[in-house]
């Protein structure tokens, strides 16, 4: 059991550093619990999000799960003439997205598997203007990215101010023009993005969630019965 449990935490340590990618991160709290924060991550991410980027591996119909009914995801989160039983795809040519931005759009299915809730929330947030990169943005986490500020009307526009020191160059991002909302709300925003991103790399996490308690409870009352038992068969040899 010893072995088990240390072959576990070994096999974890790397998986929580690739989750982690990008250095030290702000850590954002999301509660998967609140299904109107995931509604709206939703929304986000078929506006914002689905003019470039797929999610070949989740259906609209699993939806329903975050409490919208099907004519609810018909007739608003559905622009592009699928039907609520197929994939959430993209209606851009993987092709034109080549050339428009050099390299196709990731699906981002499982995005926040890959690369963590954390780098995402710094990621969404990290936007500045940089008019030497071909698409006018930069990222401060993710440099050089080929994808323009989708949120920017959201957010509004970022200067960055960069300053060398021991451990490399850092990065100061300055709200130089406001967008439509305040700094808090768009903070909210990126947080119900994030959390709709995280629902879908694993649907099934709040079913899971929901039994995990169960489960342990019957797996720990299963625990005492088989080592009461192995007393009983075992206690004449003792």
């Amino acid at each position: 059991m010893k072995k088990l449990i240390i072959l576990s935490l070994l096999l974890w340590i790397p998986l929580a550093g690739m989750a982690n990618e990008g250095g030290n991160l702000e850590h954002v709290r999301l509660n998967m619990d609140d299904q109107a924060a995931l509604q709206r991550g939703a929304k986000l991410f078929v506006n914002y999000c689905m003019g470039c980027h797929s999610a070949a591996a989740m259906r609209y119909k699993r939806l329903t799960d975050l409490g919208l009914t099907q004519k609810e995801i018909e007739d608003n989160l559905i622009f592009t003439g699928h039907k609520v039983g197929e994939p959430m795809v993209s209606s851009m040519d993987p092709k034109q997205a080549k050339a428009f931005f050099g390299k196709a759009p990731p699906d981002l299915s499982v995005i926040a598997r890959s690369r963590g809730t954390d780098w995402l929330y710094a990621y969404l947030k990290g936007f500045y203007k940089d008019p030497s990169r071909p698409v006018g943005w930069n990222n401060a986490v993710f440099p050089n990215a080929s994808m323009p500020n989708v949120l920017v009307a959201l957010q509004g526009v970022q200067i960055a101010h960069k300053e060398a020191g021991e451990h490399g160059e850092t990065i100061t991002l300055e709200l130089e023009k406001p967008g439509s909302r305040t700094p808090e709300a768009f903070d909210r925003d990126v947080k119900d993005l994030v959390s709709y991103l995280a629902y879908m790399a694993e649907p099934a996490q709040l079913l899971r969630k929901q039994y995990g308690p169960y489960v342990i409870g019957f797996l720990l009352f299963f625990t005492l019965m088989a080592y009461l038992l192995k007393k009983e068969y075992w206690r004449d040899i003792h």
